[in-house]
């Protein structure tokens, strides 16, 4: 179902509703597209709704800091906002001091995607950057399918170029298994299937070193509470190398999380190499929905991706994309109550 909502500056906004069974329902927006709401049950059947966001299209304009949104063209950080591709050095948009994050300052959060094709199950955004759009080379035709599929969320994120560019594009959505405005997620279990890591230096630019995760708070081989872990006053914010093998599908294993106040437990596989896990600690009471109110930690986003400044570290993988390849990132959620 397709619905008007409003306008963001003098363009309409739509909102899509999906649904599956047993209740699950998501609700998405055509500004960032983006997921808005996302109905799950608990192991009594009760709904709650566990990605965090606003109720009006003011408060996600004003508050969004990417909740929910598809990110691009390059989502997280860029070092000095400059890459060498061939022999050319492209500098980008900076927007997080000298780096660039997300895209840059109009990035593909901040996009109107148009609604390519739609079902009560499924639903394509589209959109096109030009070349030179916050520095970028090449035009990029982009989608993002969100899907309903049995008891999974899948999102897949495709692009094609006409001319050598990079692009990790992200879902940035902030996940609370107990519901959103529940409090934070510090009791929440998690497993990441991951035995290396990024260090970071203070801008939360990747070192270039890849480490293991043995003996420090990145650990997450075996199931753990976050709060458990958190490595100082700014928690999580980096990118965990994935060692899982890739099935025939493409996906390999990424995490598992669960709540153990609600028994929702959401199983995430996906075709990327790195999965960031960012535990939000920037929310500072900040209006989300239905009166609640985010403080820090309230919820945990995993953005699945291509490595962090890779352009700038050729001995991580490749985000390079030239004319006559398709980019493809899926991600599948698979929600069911804990065991």
């Amino acid at each position: 179902m397709i619905t008007g909502v409003g306008q963001i500056d003098g363009l309409a906004v739509h909102q899509a509703t999906l649904t599956g069974p047993n209740g699950l329902r998501v609700v998405l927006l055509t500004w960032g597209a983006r997921l808005a709401q996302l109905w799950v049950p608990d192991v009594t059947g009760s709904l709650a709704d566990i990605v965090l966001g606003h109720d009006t299209l003011s408060d996600w304009q004003a508050h969004g800091t990417y909740v929910g949104a598809t990110c691009g063209r390059y989502a997280n950080r860029i070092a000095g906002g400059r890459f060498p591709l061939d022999d050319r050095a492209i500098q980008l948009d900076r927007n997080e001091g000298r780096n660039t994050l997300h895209g840059g300052s109009h990035g593909f959060d901040q996009k109107h995607w148009t609604i390519d094709s739609h079902s009560d199950a499924h639903v394509t955004f589209a959109t096109t950057s030009p070349d030179g759009e916050m520095g970028f080379p090449g035009t990029l035709q982009a989608r993002t399918t969100y899907r309903i599929d049995g008891a999974a969320l899948t999102i897949e994120m495709e692009a094609t170029t006409d001319a050598p560019t990079i692009v990790n594009l992200v879902n940035h959505a902030y996940f609370n298994l107990a519901g959103q405005g529940a409090g934070d997620i510090m009791d929440h279990q998690l497993q990441i299937e991951a035995r290396h890591y990024l260090p970071v230096d203070a801008q939360l630019i990747p070192t270039g070193e890849v480490l293991s995760v043995a003996n420090t708070a990145f650990d997450f081989r075996q199931s753990r509470p976050i709060g458990a872990a958190i490595p100082g006053p700014g928690g999580f914010d980096h990118n965990f190398c994935l060692s899982g093998p890739a099935g025939a599908d493409g996906l390999r294993p990424c995490l598992i999380a669960s709540d153990p106040a609600s028994d929702r437990r959401m199983r995430l596989s996906t075709t990327e190499p790195g999965v960031q896990l960012y535990t939000g600690a920037h929310f500072a009471n900040g209006p989300g929905k239905v009166g609640a109110r985010y403080s820090r930690f309230a919820g945990f986003a995993v953005e699945t991706q291509r490595f962090p400044d890779a352009p700038n570290n050729p001995q991580f993988p490749s985000a390079r994309l030239n004319p006559g390849q398709t980019y493809r990132h899926l991600m599948r959620f698979d929600f069911s109550p804990a065991p």
